[in-house]
């Protein structure tokens, strides 16, 4: 196979070709020589079912996992052509973040790992918004994707299915694209809407805004064309090769729900089984508990989604129906268990006049995880604990992942290199071997070699920051990185107000050995997210006063790129010291950024959140910067009473800083997005209390731990936290967490 791809690419002349139309040729040569596995025949498979999947640049991914990226960037080279020209085709953004980056590397994951692992999703046609600033404003543009071609893509005519709304029929056309392994390739399937005007808004964008009806009942059609899409594929599939008898349905197929989006998949199963091949509801619901299976990724109640019975009626009248139908069978269980009735009250699907997904999906699954161990715990212990008590065997955790390929042998081919010399090759195909690497901690040579990688790493990120946005870094800086999607309990207004403490105490001579400091912010708010907005807005302000201050502009630079995506990502995360991770302690489920940058050789500075614990475990307390209150502490305020006023008032740098939102040393445009952040500190609103996310709490230790790095930054010993977290970082693989599923979960 590599053979014909390469000299299907020998073949190829680029003279007078655009970069796409060289692209999308030695794209096809791939495509026509590999051979893309959808489903299994014999063995058991599982089925991700994601509502995104952020899978990035395919292109050099894609020639890495199939062995032939330096052939082809040889071969490309004595065509007088840098294999670095395809930087300009611009990522599929088919997802938002944390949740649809996850999906991305456990799909390649179990393509690594020969597991017959395959993911569904939709497959929009523009992807989340292309972010630019206006005078520091977040503006949003649509993302045609799509307009440098989808050579990586075959669509499926063949297998177009109809999916029923009781007010029109919608066809959904499948599109596989190969997720590529060393022994395996996986299809990725992504449904497209087709069939009027309005049946494609289904998958036009990821995430229509819904602050109206109209969007919220677009996204609910989102959610079942997808849930509904699957599993007509699974079941066509398995009666096409086993008959009608669905008895061995979960010995063939388990699914994996990536959050509330699809839960709708196990109630249409229900309906289909029962509707269209007369299975009695009981055995159905049975059936559904062996093959379905749930994963949560958050608690916040905002993404715990519970959609109004009225709209689910309108739409979808048999779902309506067989949610009604599970709330009774639910309720008949819990009384034959003996369950309490508080616990009932809590677990029930109808909430009010709501269906509630994640009681829903805990109800139907076969198992029940988060994604670390504090947050697994949490679940158990808050928001699913009646759940807990009476299913303990439902829940199980399993702490996220990364894939190695992408985010360090194709990021970083520098510090690969390195590790090879140290090791040798094989933590390629076995990660585990990474931890060898410890063994050259303390030996100068090896050290010196990861100084001149992150040194090179960092002139290839400011290169591309320069290109990207216009901006030069400050050289020789220590740089910060928090990059990740914009909310209120990740806390980027908290490093903006540490920074403006160190500016201010830079500007009244109190730092007297500063070591020059680069932030870098990278995030996209929700179109309609007003506070989100305010605070990016906050910081590009900071940004353009530091700018324009010469006492300290060559001390402290802050720089919110545009536009972050994967390919951002790849960059700042092999050029970055030091991980920002800071959000408040009990919120962040997990994390996979944190897991990126411990990879690719930075430090922690961060709370006891999520994954943090996990990898402060992994590379030691003391080689990270831990602070701020843990979660028995912030429930402890929470039910004792939590004063942030009564802060600001005993610590004038932090009251300074914080006023800065209203005291007009800052302009917002009279947009009021300043005095709004500043009242949900101090006032709060009709659903919070004041500063409900603790950033008066941590402030002061945050300033410290940041200045606490600033100092060691210059000595031998920083250098070695930094290279023990690489080292230490081989646990946060997507191969050791899809492993995990594999194993506990779906049995293959």
């Amino acid at each position: 196979m590599k053979e014909k791809i390469l000299n299907a690419i020998k073949a190829i002349d680029p003279q007078g070709k655009t970069v796409v139309q060289l692209y999308n040729e030695i794209s096809d040569a791939v495509m026509k020589n590999i051979e893309i596995k959808t489903c299994e025949t014999q063995n058991k498979a599982a089925y991700y079912l994601s509502i995104e999947f952020l899978i990035g640049r395919m292109f050099y991914n894609n020639l890495l996992e199939l062995g032939i990226l330096e052939d082809v960037a040889n071969i490309l080279r004595e065509k007088g052509v840098s294999i670095q020209m395809f930087e300009e085709i611009e990522d599929a953004a088919l997802g938002n973040g944390g949740l649809g980056r996850l999906a991305a590397c456990f799909i390649d994951s179990a393509a690594g790992l020969n597991l017959p692992l395959y993911g569904m999703g939709i497959r929009y046609k523009y992807g989340l918004f292309k972010q630019r600033f206006e005078d520091g404003f977040q503006e949003e543009f649509p993302d045609d994707w799509q307009s440098f071609g989808d050579p990586w893509s075959i669509r499926k005519e063949g297998e177009r299915r109809v999916i029923r709304f009781a007010d029109m029929d919608v066809t959904a056309v499948p599109y596989d694209v190969p997720i590529i392994g060393k022994d395996r390739i996986n299809a990725l399937r992504l449904y497209q809407a087709e069939g009027g005007k309005k049946a494609e808004q289904i998958s036009e964008y990821l995430y229509p805004a819904d602050d109206t009806e109209e969007g919220k009942l677009l996204r609910l059609r989102q959610e079942y064309f997808l849930s509904a899409a699957a599993v007509g594929d699974l079941i066509e599939r398995y009666v096409r090769e086993n008959g009608k008898g669905f008895a061995a349905f979960s010995k063939k197929n388990a699914v994996q729900l990536n959050d509330t989006h699809p839960v709708l998949a196990a109630v249409e199963f229900i309906r289909v089984l029962t509707h269209e091949y007369s299975v009695p509801f009981a055995k159905a619901v049975m059936i559904a508990r062996e093959t379905f299976n749930y994963t949560n990724h958050t608690i916040l109640p905002e993404a715990l989604e519970c959609w109004p019975k009225k709209y689910i009626q309108a739409l979808l009248p048999d779902i309506y129906d067989i949610l009604v139908k599970l709330d009774s069978k639910q309720r008949r269980d819990c009384r034959k268990a003996g369950v309490e009735k508080a616990d009932y009250a809590a677990m029930r699907i109808v909430q009010g006049t709501t269906f509630s997904m994640a009681n829903t999906a805990v109800f139907l699954a076969n198992k029940v995880n988060g994604v670390a161990r504090i947050h697994t715990e949490i679940l158990k212990e808050s928001l699913f604990a009646p759940a807990y008590r009476n299913m303990p065997e439902k829940f199980v955790n399993v702490t996220n992942g990364i894939t190695q390929r992408r985010w360090l042998q194709l990021c970083n081919a520098e510090l690969s290199s390195l590790i090879d010399s140290c090791i040798g090759s094989k933590w390629r195909e076995d990660v585990s071997l990474l931890g060898g690497m410890k063994e050259f901690a303390q030996d100068e040579k090896v050290l010196d070699g990861f100084v001149k990688v992150k040194r090179e790493k960092k002139a290839q990120l400011a290169q591309y920051v320069q290109a990207k946005d216009g901006i030069v870094l400050l050289p020789n800086a220590i740089v910060y990185a928090q990059v990740k999607r914009l909310h209120e309990y990740k806390r980027q207004l908290m490093t903006a107000f540490a920074i403006l403490e160190i500016y201010h105490k830079l500007k009244s001579g109190e730092l007297k050995d500063f070591y020059p400091s680069v932030f870098l912010f990278g995030a996209k708010s929700a179109p309609a997210y007003f506070r989100a907005k305010g605070i990016i807005k906050f910081i590009n302000e900071i940004s353009k006063m530091i700018a324009a201050d010469g006492d300290v502009n060559q001390k402290l630079q802050v720089v919110f790129v545009s536009n972050y995506n994967v390919s951002y990502a790849e960059k700042i995360v092999t050029g970055t010291d030091v991980s920002l991770q800071v959000s408040t302690a009990g919120l962040e489920a997990s994390g996979t950024g944190n897991m990126k940058f411990m990879l690719n050789g930075s430090v922690t500075c961060g709370t006891m959140d999520g994954a943090n614990i996990e990898i402060v475990e992994h590379a030691g307390r003391s080689n990270n910067y831990i602070f701020g209150a843990e979660v028995d502490e912030i429930s402890r305020l929470k039910a004792e009473g939590y004063d942030p006023n009564a802060i600001f008032a005993k610590d004038p740098q932090m009251k300074r800083a914080v006023e800065t939102l209203i005291d007009g040393t800052f302009t917002d445009g009279g947009k009021g997005y300043f005095q709004e952040l500043y009242n949900s500190l101090t006032v709060g609103a009709s659903w919070h209390k004041p500063d409900h996310y603790f950033i008066a709490r941590d402030l002061p230790e945050y300033v410290d731990a940041l200045l606490r790095i600033n100092k060691d930054y210059a000595s031998s010993d920083f250098v070695k936290k930094q290279f023990i977290n690489m080292a230490s970082a081989a646990y946060f693989s997507s191969d050791r967490s899809v492993s995990e599923y594999a194993e506990k979960i779906w049995k293959i």
